[in-house]
Order: structure tokens, then C-alpha cells, then sequence
């Protein structure tokens, strides 16, 4: 573990703050007795809601844009953490309005890291996901990227300068977006349930384990790491199943087909990326590909690898049945709350 592995005393920022990972982020720190919370986004509304429910001195809330990189610089003053969860998320949103996905998630991130290492920040950790890895949508294609520019400026940095990292993970359940809402909205409101393709698989991380990992990631981050949480994944058909018996539905289902940029499964890491990876248990960390542009050594010097894995998706990590899936959704507090359950 670093000598940043404590969060006591610590002033940290948190970027998209009002978000569902940024407010779970919040709540996490909050128990861990730091300093000073920085709430940066843009949404006053929600900041407000979000200062009354928290209503915590330490809890600081700055107005401000990502894109916008004036107020980043005054967000970063004196702050020793940063987790950069600001992002446009939704697929479908970023396949018809591409460059705005690139105005916030590839130059708002570079605007993020520029101002981090400007401001001598200790470490940042900025959240990626598993449509980064071949995307073939424009939020995959710009969260990849963010990945692309964290690792070029990790490395002209030192141990002793800003530590960037990068963390991804699958489908948060329950978090802004997610389809589990959705199919309990239907089911309340006596609707079919609409789903894509009911072969598509998704990786299933509650929050609390999104959360686990950045901690994972802050405390054990080299230069440029990107850090994955291993997790199981089920069918879709097997997700509206398990939701149908556990609020005792008989809802039909009616397949709409495959949306703007979807895939029928999502990849975490590539064989090319699980071959120089650590096994680090719940955990694979993939360390900066630090080659330089000095190609030729590799033809004249290098060794040739022979690759044998597969890549990690949610086709080949561990599938959970009906049964498996009604546990991990009882264990999500909004489940709860919704079948009338003690949360």
C-alpha cells in the first residue's frame, strides 16, 4: 500500500460529484474523516439537493465545467486527491451528439489531468468503462481515449509527481442509466418489459464495489496502472426473469432490438492487455505500456510471445443464474426500497 493508502486528513475533489458514482464517492469519504470534499460540476439544481441531504461542513460545492479549464484551476487549489467521474454516459445520447462526448470526455478529461499535475495534486484516479475497450460507440471511443491521454502524460511524470490511473468496470447497478430502474418501472406500471436482444450479457458491480475498486485503485496505483474489478455477468433475459419473480410480475417482455451502439457483450480486458497484467485476486491491474517510439529494438531485440488467453468479457466471466441474480439485487438498497423491504 502507498503512503496516500490512509484518505485521513486528506482534501480531495470529486469531478461529475452530483453523479451517482460521485455522491456514492462522497458518502464513502465522508466515513473515512477526511478534510475537505470538493463537489465540481455543473448542474446548481443538483448541488443544491445535494448540500441539504448531506449538510456536512466539510463538503465544499464549486460550480463549474470540465470543458472549462479556468475552473478546474480553481477547484485544484490546495486538493491532495482527485476522482474524475464527470462524463457524458448514455450511449445512445453520445451516438447522435458525438462531438459533445469528445468536448467532455476527451478534452475535459485532458483539461482534468493538465490541471491535476499543474496544481501538484498526489494522485488521480479517473473513471473509464468497459465500452472503451474495442468500442464501437462514441461514449467507448471517448472513454478510451481519456484512457489514451491519462497514460501519455503518466508517462512524463515521475513516481514523485501526479500518479494517474485509470480504473474501468461494467455496468453499475442500479447508477443514472441503468436498465434495472427501468424494468421495475415497468413491472409498478403494468407494462411490457422492453428489452434489447435477450442474449445480451452485462457484467453486474453494485456501487459499493465500483467504489471498493477506485479506493483500490488510489491506494495501489503506479505510474499510469489501470486497474479492473473482476465480476460476474448474466443474460439479460436472465436479469427480467429474476426481477418478474422477485416482485411477483407476470409482465410480458417485448424485444425492441439492439439500440445505437450496442454490443451483444462488453469486454474488460484484452488477452494483448491480460498477458503483461497482475493478478491481484478481486482485481487485474495493467500496467503503462512504456515502450517509446523506437520501433526498431523490437525487431532486432525483442522476443516473440506466444498469446493463449481469451479476452475477459461477460460472455466468459462467471454467469449467474436466476437465483444468484435475485441475491445480488437484494443487496442494492433502491431493490429494497422498492419491494417495501427493510433497506
Amino acid at each position: 500500500m502507498s503512503e496516500f493508502g490512509s484518505l485521513f486528513d486528506s482534501s480531495v475533489l470529486i469531478t461529475g460529484g452530483t453523479g451517482s458514482f460521485g455522491k456514492e464517492m462522497l458518502y464513502r469519504l465522508l466515513k473515512d474523516n477526511v478534510r475537505e470534499i470538493r463537489i465540481f460540476s455543473r448542474d446548481e439544481l443538483k448541488q443544491e439537493t445535494l448540500r441539504n441531504e448531506v449538510a456536512d461542513p466539510r463538503v465544499k460545492f464549486y460550480i463549474g465545467d470540465v470543458r472549462d479549464i479556468h475552473s478546474l484551476d480553481h477547484s485544484m487549489q490546495g486538493i491532495d486527491l482527485v476522482f474524475h467521474a464527470a462524463a457524458l454516459k448514455q450511449v445512445p445520447s453520445c451516438e447522435f451528439f458525438p462531438m459533445q462526448a469528445v468536448l467532455t470526455n476527451v478534452i475535459g478529461s485532458q483539461n482534468v489531468i493538465e490541471s491535476a499535475i499543474r496544481h501538484g495534486i498526489k494522485r488521480l484516479v479517473c473513471l473509464s468503462t468497459d465500452k472503451a475497450v474495442y468500442p464501437v460507440n462514441a461514449m467507448g471511443m471517448t472513454k478510451a481515449l481519456m484512457e489514451k491521454i491519462a497514460a501519455a502524460a503518466s508517462r512524463h511524470l515521475n513516481p514523485e509527481q501526479t500518479i494517474i490511473s485509470s480504473v474501468r468496470y461494467g455496468n453499475v447497478m442500479y447508477s443514472r442509466g441503468s436498465v434495472i430502474p427501468l424494468f421495475i418501472s415497468q413491472i409498478k406500471q403494468g407494462k411490457p418489459l422492453s428489452i434489447t436482444n435477450p442474449e445480451m450479457t452485462r457484467f453486474l458491480l453494485s456501487l459499493t464495489t465500483a467504489i471498493e475498486l477506485v479506493i483500490h485503485a488510489f491506494e495501489n496505483a503506479n505510474q499510469g496502472d489501470i486497474f479492473i474489478r473482476k465480476a460476474p455477468a448474466c443474460s439479460v433475459a436472465t436479469l427480467v426473469e429474476a426481477l418478474k419473480q422477485l416482485f411477483r410480475a407476470t409482465n410480458p417482455v417485448q424485444v425492441i432490438g439492439v439500440r445505437h451502439g450496442e454490443k451483444t457483450y462488453e469486454t474488460l480486458a484484452t488477452s494483448e492487455e491480460l498477458l503483461k497484467s497482475e493478478d491481484m485476486g478481486d482485481y487485474y491491474r495493467i500496467p503503462m505500456d512504456n515502450r517509446d517510439l523506437n520501433y526498431s529494438k523490437y525487431f532486432t531485440e525483442g522476443t516473440l510471445e506466444q498469446n493463449k488467453l481469451e479476452d475477459y468479457h461477460s460472455h466468459n466471466t462467471q454467469q449467474l443464474g436466476i437465483d444468484e441474480v435475485k441475491q445480488l439485487l437484494l443487496t442494492l438498497p433502491e431493490v429494497r426500497h422498492e419491494l417495501g423491504l427493510s433497506t
